[in-house]
């Protein structure tokens, strides 16, 4: 076995998952009171439950790296060079859950010291061997292209990569550091590219065929537009790639015809309004209300963060249409508020039917040019046919957002992606460039591990989304988009503050694109739900219904 050429690492892989399946369902039943979980001590163990999302992200993807076809010698040895730091991190965390649960952990400290494993970190993650990568890195920029076997797939990110080089990064520094909106020089050849269509059936004029190559298409996307500038370009699809998805889970036919058609050619912009002051992430909780009128509803209250509310046409907006509080989520219905797009960062608006909408963009440190904007709505009357699924969709906003929010999740991991590859070109760059104490940065040793590191993280977070997007849509893939979006988010924020410490001071200075890239990072594992509500709402939660549902399975 030589440095180039490690073991396979299946076997640990394979043994590991075995103590994380153990934890699982330890973890479960210290959590069910009778047959079902129960809430007090799901808060009880939330510590855990965080360690055990985080561990499930690092596991999959260091097997979706590892099953990756196409990678060349040198992509295989950054995903080694992953797996070999992901299974140290996967057993501390899994001992981590054992101590909480009083569990013997010899058996995950055997494998900790196992000649495998010790095997596998000289070889692919040692100081030696990660610096002959990260030089390896330095000389080979294709390594930042991912492997595509679906020809139509590889041109349409061809394209979009050419529109992304030519016409939106040479904007995209002034739209930041002048806090610009979007302008139509970027959004009109979107249109004409089909970009606002990727998640909208053919039928309806979009380009989606109903198979895992939607979103394979998506991801590939959305990691070239948001390489050249996450808030002008990679997010712009984010949003009528959520509300596409929620009118197809619970649209009426004569809504889906009326409104999908016109969001996939983008002549409506959308914009998503969940988010309240009071209650971030905690989707059950929301108050927004709407309040039933003649031949509609009047909606009263706030919203915040709404991203992209002030040039958008349409509003995609979850109210309270029960209001009794104790049916949480049961009580949410989705309205579409059209509105006049305005490019100032603070609109007032007037319902034809009554009330008024006012909007005031919200300053940020990054992700400018589509602005997040507080809303206030008072008695905002908005027609009947614009409740989402009609009389039957009352009480099932929350289902219908959760379904479009799956589809945000996954294309959110594109976005990390793409900023992370941004952040990861800029810093070769900068290290081939830069010379410190006589030799260009990348001449040093401690520089190659970094640029291993940091491309080994980017390629296996590419690889699990792209895992993800070819799994069959089912029950769990909300829970498998989430764990893509965890990872590949916070992965987002490390890559971007490495790449900026290689530029030196000159990575703090705002003219500096990767000062962008940092800045814009950082909100990744904030929206289309924080890490946090992510890892124990969605993720532990998943895990911990599936061992109960199994062992239930075992002793029926």
């Amino acid at each position: 076995m030589t440095a180039a050429n490690p073991a396979p690492p299946l076997p640990l892989l394979a043994a590991l998952g075995a103590h994380f399946d153990r934890a699982c369902d330890t973890l479960a039943q210290a959590c069910c009171d009778g047959d079902a979980l129960d809430p007090a001590a799901l808060d009880r163990e939330q510590g855990a439950q965080f360690e055990l999302a985080w561990a499930k992200a690092d596991l999959d993807a260091a097997a979706a790296v590892m099953a990756t076809p196409g990678l060349s010698h040198l992509q295989q040895r950054l995903a080694l060079a992953f797996v070999a730091e992901a299974v140290p991190r996967v057993i501390t965390r899994l001992r981590s859950v054992c101590l909480d649960l009083g569990l013997d952990d010899t058996a995950l400290h055997a494998l900790a010291a196992s000649p495998d494993l010790h095997a596998l970190a000289r070889d692919a993650a040692s100081s030696q061997a990660l610096a002959s990568v990260g030089r390896a890195v330095f000389d080979s920029p294709e390594v930042l292209s991912f492997p595509c076997a679906d020809q139509d797939i590889a041109m349409a990110r061809d394209a979009f990569e050419r529109f992304a080089v030519n016409v939106v990064a040479p904007l995209a520094q002034k739209i930041h550091e002048h806090d610009l909106t979007v302008p139509e020089s970027l959004l009109q050849p979107m249109r004409e590219m089909g970009a606002f269509g990727l998640s909208i059936p053919e039928a309806y004029g979009g380009s989606a065929t109903g198979g895992a190559r939607d979103n394979a298409l998506m991801i590939a996307v959305t990691e070239v537009l948001s390489d050249a500038s996450l808030a002008a370009a990679g997010s712009l699809i984010t949003r009528p790639e959520i509300l596409a998805r929620a009118l197809l889970a619970g649209g009426t036919p004569q809504q889906q015809a009326h409104w999908l058609p016109r969001i996939a050619s983008g002549e409506l912009l959308c914009a998503i309004s969940i988010t309240e002051p009071d209650y971030g992430s905690d989707v059950a909780s929301l108050r927004l209300a709407a309040t039933p009128a003649e031949g509609g509803w009047r909606l009263n209250g706030a919203k915040t963060w709404c991203t992209f509310a002030g040039k958008a046409h349409l509003l995609m907006v979850v109210a309270r249409t029960h209001p009794d509080l104790r049916l949480g989520h049961k009580g949410l219905s989705v309205f579409l508020v059209e509105k006049p797009s305005s490019e100032e960062h603070a609109f007032h608006c007037a319902s034809p039917g009554g009330g008024s909408l006012t909007g005031r963009a919200i300053p940020t440190i990054g992700y400018r040019g589509m602005h997040s904007y507080d809303l206030s709505f008072d008695d905002f009357f908005v027609p009947a046919a614009n409740l989402i699924g009609g009389e039957a969709g009352q009480g099932k906003g929350f289902y219908f957002t959760m379904a479009g929010m799956t589809g945000g999740r996954l294309q959110t991991t594109g976005r990390a992606c793409g900023v992370m590859r941004a952040a990861i070109k800029a810093a070769v760059a900068q290290a081939q460039n830069r010379k410190v104490f006589g030799q260009p940065l990348a001449a040093l040793a401690l520089t190659q591990i970094k640029m291993a590191r940091i491309a080994a993280s980017w390629l296996a977070c590419r690889a699990l989304g792209e895992a993800v997007a070819a799994t069959p849509q089912r029950k769990t893939h909300s829970m498998e988009a989430s764990v893509a979006k965890l990872l590949a988010c916070r992965n987002a924020e490390l890559v971007t503050r490495e790449a900026l410490q290689i530029h030196g001071a000159m990575g703090y200075a705002q003219e500096t694109p990767v000062s962008r890239h940092f800045v814009d990072a950082r909100v990744l594992s904030i929206f289309e739900g924080a890490e946090e509500t992510l890892a124990l709402k969605v993720i532990a939660r998943s895990l911990l219904d599936g061992a109960l549902n199994a062992r239930k399975a075992v002793t029926a």
